[in-house]
């Protein structure tokens, strides 16, 4: 059994999916569809050389998003479709490609979801206000508590558990910069700030969430072809109304990455490919569960050998 899944913010890289676009017309027209979406050239972005530019959050989330798309849609012009999957999982931003990815979302929403997304996140605490840090060999329980001693009336909680050696915090600059030496003293192999804009999936980001809430509103979401392992609550969900209220609760709640891959292993995945940019995510999912093979899907060649292996 395969899943397809779909990496999140941290995975940009300049020029990302140009080898697609030039390679798959299918590919090319996702970006151009997103440009006309957001009534702007995104794609002159993604392919330029400024990477500040990229990492912008506002940019970031519609741009990996359509770097995914595009990979998914070149897999299809070789006959390799998203129904060859039984379930579809995104990291964060990710979820809203795989939603777009199953046809739960139109390309055109996904993108304008992103864009408002990312502005919303963006504006939602003044900058230096928040902060993300990566626990390492820590796991999750243990990070949590040392979340709950740093924040001393502060916000901070573990807000990415990612795989058995990986947990990133969130919340208020002072209370992540305590967690740090709390998470030291309590034996991680290192705890650092992560060079991030604002404290993602924190109860900081509460505006942004009410923003979400207001589009998610006024976005039709269909059932998707294969089911969401969502985020927040690390199993399958296929309904829409559930859908569009998981997307809200995402923005301040925890990604599950490490039991969602345990939920899809359960039910019996045994292959994983990642669409898009990257290999963050299959470098996650073997330190979860090394039984599961993974496949990245980002260029052409990756497409290729796909399609003789299929």
């Amino acid at each position: 059994m395969k899943a397809f899944v779909f990496p999140g913010q941290g995975a940009q890289v300049p020029g990302m999916g140009k080898a697609l676009a030039d390679a798959y017309p299918a590919a090319r027209a996702v970006f151009q569809e997103v440009d006309d979406a957001l009534g702007e050239a995104l794609s002159d972005v993604i392919w330029g050389e400024d990477a500040d530019a990229l990492t912008l959050t506002r940019n970031a989330q519609p741009a990996l998003m359509a770097t995914s798309i595009a990979a998914m849609r070149a897999l299809e012009a070789e006959g390799i479709t998203i129904d060859q999957a039984y379930f579809v999982a995104g990291h964060s931003l990710g979820e809203y490609s795989a939603l777009c990815a199953a046809g739960a979302l139109s390309l055109s929403d996904t993108a304008r979801l992103l864009r408002i997304r990312g502005t919303a996140m963006q504006d939602a605490v003044p900058v230096g206000v928040g902060a993300m840090a990566a626990l390492l060999g820590l796991g999750f329980d243990a990070a949590k508590e040392v979340a709950e001693e740093a924040a001393q009336g502060d916000v901070c909680q573990a807000a990415n558990d990612n795989d058995p050696s990986q947990v990133v915090i969130s919340g208020h600059r002072a209370a992540v910069e305590r967690a740090l030496d709390i998470a030291k003293a309590k034996g991680a192999k290192r705890a650092m700030l992560l060079p991030v804009s604002a404290p993602f999936h924190s109860a900081l980001m509460e505006p942004a969430a009410k923003v979400m809430a207001d589009a998610l509103d006024g976005v039709d979401i269909q059932a998707p072809s294969v089911p969401l392992v969502a985020n927040v609550v690390a199993e399958a969900v296929s309904e829409p109304a559930r859908i569009r209220d998981l997307l809200v609760e995402q923005v301040t709640g925890s990604v599950r990455w490490r039991e969602s891959v345990l939920w899809m292993a359960d039910a019996g995945v045994t292959e994983v490919w990642e669409i898009g940019s990257g290999k963050a995510l299959s470098g996650m999912i073997r330190r979860i569960e090394k039984s599961i093979v993974c496949r990245n899907i980002g260029v052409p060649d990756d497409i290729t050998a796909a399609k003789a292996d299929s």
